[in-house]
């Protein structure tokens, strides 16, 4: 029988990491220019790693009363699904509306992202480069969806691979040092005390 200050469930900040990981990566490539074909290659993934899984990590992380995974891993887990349904029914019908209505979501999300990356200082340093590099990602992106600027979106695209990276990392090594019961990968510690 656990006791009542026992994780009931595994850590699932991994899971959410890796799910943020890899659809951020896909976007960002088809922004940066870099995949071939028609695009749109990420939607699927937003909806179902992205979006379902990253809310399933967000819920688990209030199951372990983690309120700022909770909240990261829901909110991002919203923000695919969302931007997988507009994409792929509302985006269709707008014409010349999308970037206008890319740049409002993208903002919307920096505003957002802003507040979590200060809170995300008290976690450690490999959390602290995934919201960072995530604000800078958002931003460049909705001032090139505003711009109508192609150029600063794939400006955006490469920065986003980078926020991949980040998160990609931080979530393997959520998984390595879970496993391992020590540091295998470092994350660095918290930039500020609580």
């Amino acid at each position: 029988m656990s006791s009542p200050n026992e994780p009931t469930v595994a850590d699932p900040a991994p899971l959410g990491l890796a799910a943020f990981a890899l659809t951020t990566f896909l976007l960002s490539a088809d922004n940066a220019g870099l995949t071939k074909g028609g695009g749109g290659q990420w939607i699927g993934y937003a909806l179902f790693y992205g979006g379902l899984c990253q809310l399933l990590a967000g819920m688990w992380e209030f199951k372990r009363q983690n309120v700022f995974g909770a909240t990261a891993f829901s909110t991002y887990g919203g923000f695919w699904l969302g931007l997988g349904y507009y994409v792929t029914h509302i985006a269709a019908t707008k014409g010349e509306n999308v970037p206008n209505d890319l740049g409002w979501i993208l903002l919307a999300f920096a505003i957002f992202n802003t507040y979590m990356l200060i809170w995300s200082t008290r976690v450690n340093m490999a959390v602290f480069a995934v919201f960072l590099t995530l604000e800078i990602t958002e931003i460049v992106l909705f001032i090139g969806q505003f711009g109508g600027s192609s150029s600063i979106i794939k400006i955006g695209g490469y920065v986003g691979i980078v926020t991949a990276l980040c998160a990609w990392y931080t979530s393997a090594a959520g998984v390595g040092n879970g496993m391992s019961g020590k540091a295998v990968l470092p994350v660095g510690g918290p930039l500020v005390k609580a």
